[in-house]
């Protein structure tokens, strides 16, 4: 079959890893730079209670959608071992199933999330001064929650079939609208929370109009009948299965959100969170390059197995560790040299000011060994290994980092909850690495 998967086992794995990781890298640049910038608009046009606000609902808001990127993940590993396979049919059955999955279950959860609001938001950390903006953002937010989920799950796909640079206009489009939105609701009519709300919202629209023009364009490599809708369980499953692994890594993200939050407030009150929402921007926007080779790998690492290419699926898993690697330690030094000066771009409360500089630097600290986890996991769940890919995606946040939150701040205070960051890091860069190296001799030698 002649298309786009095709190069996956053809072209050189350096050259094909940077061809699709640089696309995927520069979308979630744009979109970390969105989340950046409506940080920056939200806390200098409404104030810092704001960003502690927004930062109260994206764990949920984050869940719902994460139902539709673990769709697009788990359907999008199936796709690239088929397309490795050639066997188009499945492909396409299971991008089919896909969409079926991606609204029953996010149109679901959102009304949920929306009948149980007022007992959700306080349980986030939605407290006190910042419950009102923040149950203004969730409701109207939620309201597009199903359409991110579709363009999470559009966007894998179209990763998948090998159009990383179309997968890239999926995520750049969306951003810049809400970029161009928030001047215009927030900055111009003065909207306050409803401005920044509905900028989002309105900017999901913009993305999921894309994702279906690209599916329904001559581009698209995969043109689902009215047949492939129908669910068929054994795709259904394995989707289940594979995509479990992105939503029980998004679970415990918001679960550690919630924790943290709440942490926070009780140890040092509304200005900790408001540190706390400043980080989460800073993690968003600065692992973007190691993120972008992630999501370059799994594709490639997909395709290969499926064509018993073990060669180069041993060469994809090195070459993309020591991208990471090198990447993550850029990061690392660029994020320590500017540490002092960060917070300004974000607030000028003085309080928040004095307290971020000292949390960034501990959170940071382990960020060259990041690359490794994340690789480790997505090469399981790129092979269709659910359980392991699982276990891996848990060790970080569910198995250290939320025992740490426990642990650490009964000893040092509001500190144990930042150093718990790099300690959660290093333990699991260390589990995970054990596994990938024992998983890659086992392949190569069977």
């Amino acid at each position: 079959m002649k298309s786009g998967s095709a190069t996956f086992g053809t072209q050189p794995i350096p050259q094909l890893l940077i061809k699709q990781a640089v696309p995927a890298a520069v979308g979630i640049l744009v979109m970390s730079l969105n989340v950046l910038i409506d940080t920056i608009f939200v806390g200098q046009w409404i104030g810092a209670n704001a960003i502690a606000a927004i930062n109260v609902v994206l764990p949920v808001s984050f869940f719902i959608a994460a139902l539709g990127m673990a769709i697009g993940l788990g359907g999008g590993s199936i796709i690239s071992r088929a397309l490795g396979k050639d066997n188009l049919a499945k492909a396409t059955k299971t991008f089919g199933n896909q969409i079926v999955l991606n609204f029953s279950l996010t149109i679901s959860f959102a009304l949920v999330g929306l009948l149980f609001m007022d007992s959700i938001i306080p349980a986030f950390g939605g407290k006190g001064a910042l419950f009102e903006p923040a149950k203004i953002y969730y409701t109207i937010v939620l309201y597009g929650v199903p359409i991110l989920g579709f363009c999470m799950m559009g966007n894998n796909v179209i990763r998948a079939v090998g159009k990383p640079k179309y997968a890239m206009y999926a995520m750049m489009l969306p951003s810049i609208s809400n970029l161009i939105l928030d001047y215009v609701l927030i900055y111009i009519f003065d909207f306050g929370m409803y401005g920044a709300a509905w900028a989002t919202t309105l900017s999901y629209g913009v993305c999921g109009i894309y994702i279906l023009y690209f599916f329904t364009s001559k581009n698209a490599e995969l043109k689902p009948l009215l047949s492939d809708f129908k669910i068929d369980w054994s795709i259904t499953k394995e989707i289940g299965a594979l995509g479990s692994v992105t939503l029980a890594r998004q679970a415990v993200v918001s679960i550690s959100v919630l924790l943290v939050n709440n942490l926070l407030y009780r140890l040092d009150g509304e200005s900790a969170v408001a540190v706390y929402a400043i980080i989460s921007r800073l993690l968003m926007f600065s692992l973007f390059p190691i993120l972008g080779i992630t999501q370059g790998f799994i594709p490639i690492a997909g395709y290969n197995y499926g064509a018993k290419n073990k060669k180069r699926v041993e060469q994809v898993i090195r070459t993309a560790v020591l991208y990471s690697s090198g990447l993550a330690s850029l990061v690392f030094m660029m994020i320590y040299a500017f540490s002092n000066s960060i917070g300004t771009i974000f607030t000028s409360e003085p309080l928040v000011l004095q307290k971020t500089p000292a949390a960034i630097r501990w959170v940071f600290a382990a960020t060259p060994i990041v690359g490794i986890q994340l690789i480790g996991a997505a090469y399981y769940q790129a092979i269709g290994k659910a359980l392991p890919a699982l276990l891996l995606t848990l060790t970080r946040q569910g198995f250290f980092f939320i025992p740490l939150l426990y642990i650490l701040p009964g000893f040092l205070g509001i500190d144990g909850v930042w150093i718990a960051f790099p300690i959660a890091e290093l333990l699991a860069a260390i589990v995970t690495g054990g596994f990938l190296i024992y998983e890659l001799k086992k392949y190569l030698n069977s």
